[in-house]
């Protein structure tokens, strides 16, 4: 485990020190919240007009427990490893790129960020599909690119990304089956 987290630690340096100050607030601007909150406000209007009320309403149902299941596991994990954020790391005092000046909570396994940027992407993508070709490759690059920008800004490793990752994934896929079940008719 010891050499998994040298690693990890390792490509973080790389990936964080590639950064650089004319980027900064392209990937301070991908990382904050606001930017996936629009993106699925559209979708979730969207599909206000396309659907009928119940049907918008079991959606949205959905989407929030998709949110508050994904946040409550990333907590729990969070306060369970107390793992440092990279940014607190005393190993890595001076090491670290910090882009922003908060760093965030003390402990950084897993990330929710990625977290919940997947688990909206699945469930969405696997929603829209068949409808919109290019949604789930709109949003996976968007979620992708919103857990990077994590490793960028310099507050998780690329092993608290790739675990919040495979938690939204599968979260998102489960809730999405779920849905599906619940669902009497296609909402769009």
């Amino acid at each position: 485990m010891e050499e998994i987290i040298a690693i990890d630690r390792e490509l973080f340096l790389l990936l964080n020190g590639m950064g650089s100050p004319s980027f900064d607030l392209f990937w301070i601007t991908i990382t904050d919240k606001s930017v996936n909150i629009c993106v699925y406000l559209l979708l979730i209007t969207y599909f206000l007009k396309k659907t009928n009320l119940k049907s918008f309403l079991i959606l949205l149902i959905f989407t929030v427990l998709l949110v508050l299941i994904t946040d409550q596991f990333t907590n729990l994990f969070k306060y369970g490893f107390q793992r440092l954020r990279p940014c607190y790391e005393p190993s890595l005092k001076g090491l670290v790129r910090l882009v922003k000046p908060n760093c965030g909570g003390s402990f950084g396994y897993f990330s929710g960020h990625a977290s919940n940027s997947f688990a909206l992407a699945v469930f969405f993508s696997l929603i829209l599909k068949d409808r919109f070709t290019k949604i789930p490759l709109i949003l996976i690059s968007l979620a992708s690119t919103v857990a990077y920008s994590r490793i960028y800004i310099g507050v998780h490793y690329p092993l608290d990304i790739i675990s919040g990752i495979i938690f939204g994934g599968l979260v998102g896929y489960v809730t999405y089956l779920t849905w599906l079940k619940i669902s009497l008719r296609k909402i769009y």
